[in-house]
């Protein structure tokens, strides 16, 4: 039987992405993006309920994402979740979760001093590749 993992999301960066390099050279960028969900509740009163969401993005993707993306600004992020176990100091088994980016596009409007595309004034969608191509810049 087949099985999918994949998760869509669209959110506001908590903070700017942290970009860091493995030994072999690749990229990996980690930030984290809030959802809120918002509904009126039964005695008609707005609530609302943020979720905050630990993102990573490996290679070019990451490169721009440390590059493009800065806190508040609005995403949307395309990817899987993916678990880490580990035991720390105390010899305790810990995990957390987090969402493996492949695909991320910048939404909500320029800010100043951003630079305006070629082609268009929206960027289009920047994807995890074996290379860098003109698809992976995304504006």
């Amino acid at each position: 039987m087949a099985s999918i993992n994949k998760v869509i999301l669209i959110g506001n960066l908590g903070r700017d992405p942290e970009v860091r390099y493995t030994p072999s050279g690749t990229a990996v960028a980690n930030f984290s993006i809030a959802t809120t969900e918002n509904w009126t509740n039964r005695d008609g009163e707005r609530e609302s309920r943020t979720e905050w969401h630990r993102i990573v993005a490996w290679g070019r993707l990451g490169e721009i994402c440390g590059e493009y993306l800065s806190k508040g600004k609005q995403v949307y992020i395309e990817g899987r979740i993916q678990t880490n176990e580990w035991e720390d100091q105390e010899g305790n088994k810990r995990q957390n979760k987090a969402i493996v980016a492949l695909t991320m596009q910048m939404l909500g409007s320029r800010t100043p001093g951003e630079p305006l595309s070629d082609e268009s004034s929206s960027p289009g969608p920047a994807k995890t590749s074996s290379g860098p191509t003109e698809d992976d810049i995304p504006f």
